[in-house]
């Protein structure tokens, strides 16, 4: 070991500790801090060429009229072609809760429109005044 560290220090390198558990330990004669910053570079390229898949949230309301429901659509249909995943939700207010069959089949509507870029990931379920459905892309 004390060889070792006199060559690193004779051609001015550093001596690095590789498997500190195998015996005898290895150990290697390099750069460390060239070394950091090749690592630090392989790591920022691999996060450059990675996608993060985000959950976008679409609102809708059971009496929604035909232009303002394409329009979200057209919003959720962009998300889905990104790649990511679309949380459909149906706000009730008031006595809209008494008929979640009209959410519904607005809901049913949304997934249909989609059907050809996206798939239902989680079906249609109510909590409370929300009824939420998660579409993912193709």
């Amino acid at each position: 070991m004390e060889t070792a560290l006199a060559q690193a220090e004779a051609q001015g390198l550093d001596l690095v500790e590789v498997a500190p558990l195998a015996r005898p330990p290895v150990v290697r004669i390099m750069d460390y801090g060239k070394f950091k910053f090749e690592q630090a570079k392989m790591a920022r390229q691999a996060k450059k060429k990675q996608h993060v898949i985000h959950l976008k949230e679409v609102k809708y309301r059971p009496g929604i009229d035909d232009h303002d429901f394409d329009t979200k659509t057209r919003h959720a249909r962009r998300f889905l072609a990104d790649g990511n995943k679309v949380k459909v939700t149906m706000m009730f207010r008031g006595r809209q809760v008494a008929h979640p069959e009209l959410g519904k089949e607005v809901l049913d509507r949304v997934s249909t429109e989609l059907s050809d870029i996206g798939k239902i990931e989680t079906d249609a379920k109510l909590e409370g005044k929300n009824m939420t459905m998660i579409l993912a892309p193709k």
